[in-house]
């Protein structure tokens, strides 16, 4: 059966991140995506000019629509931008028992702060302890922890286990802002910790990587495979998606991933 996946993110116009990004990764790998709009921005590859959030009785409307009709086999939440969405979606996501993958989206790939610096205590005390996994970098998890960046693996780890102290069922902490030819990642629950070790590609196609990988995964959990399996192959899908990013012709900025990859011929 193909699972149902719900995106609750904001609108990229440019079609890299936010919920564009997220339908693209949904089908890519293999589930039925929905999608629940919090925000709307004017941005493009080379930054965001402009954010309106939605109201939050809307998020909750729209949200309760799809609760009344549609199986949800897994949700992914990305930007939510105000501590009233985040109270909305925590709210409307009430009973729900698939899997929460939150990709805590705070800053954009440009430097624009995309979730309000007072709102990030809401989304620590109140949908952290909700998600099935979380899916920071490592900036992100600075933020969230109120304190310096991780610069080497033994501060992912403490940092790791800080965030699990706050309630997820588990954290994925993305390791792409550390130094050197690598890009490990690492997941921590309470019955397992893992790193997954991957190359990183020089390119500068790194805009929606975040989103891309968070859809891939809840897409994965939502097909019933484990979070170790499931990480595996949202982060192979990823590293393949940036690898053949070359093959695409988008802005002159940080340009997208190339989320249909295994379907598109390999441009010579």
């Amino acid at each position: 059966m193909i699972p149902n996946i719900l995106s609750i993110a904001g609108s990229d116009p440019s079609g890299g991140a936010g919920i564009q990004a997220d339908l693209k990764a949904i089908s890519a790998n293999g589930g039925y995506g929905m999608a629940v709009i919090t925000a709307l921005t004017a941005q493009n590859t080379q930054g965001v000019r402009a954010v309106t959030l939605v109201a939050p009785e809307m998020v909750v409307a729209q949200i309760g629509a799809i609760r009344d009709d549609i199986r949800i086999d897994a949700v992914k939440i990305g930007m939510l931008g105000s501590a009233a969405i985040i109270e909305a979606v925590a709210e409307a996501l009430s009973g729900l028992t698939a899997p929460v993958v939150l990709d805590p989206v705070m800053v954009a790939k440009g430097g624009d702060r995309l979730l309000a610096a007072e709102a990030v205590a809401t989304l620590r005390d109140r949908l952290l302890p909700r998600a099935s996994v979380i899916t920071p970098n490592l900036p992100e998890a600075a933020d969230l922890l109120d304190t310096d960046m991780a610069t080497d693996r033994p501060g992912m780890e403490a940092q790791a286990q800080a965030l699990l102290a706050l309630g997820p069922q588990a954290v994925l902490l993305k390791g792409g802002h550390l130094a050197g030819g690598d890009s490990p990642d690492l997941v921590l629950s309470a019955a397992e910790t893992q790193w997954i070790e991957g190359a990183r590609h020089a390119s500068r196609n790194t805009h929606g990587t975040g989103c891309t990988l968070s859809s891939a995964l809840a897409t994965q959990l939502g097909r019933g495979l484990p979070l170790n399996q499931a990480t595996s192959r949202a982060k192979s899908y990823l590293a393949e998606a940036i690898a053949r990013s070359g093959d695409l012709s988008v802005g002159s900025g940080h340009g997208p991933v190339h989320h249909f990859h295994a379907v598109f011929p390999e441009a010579s």
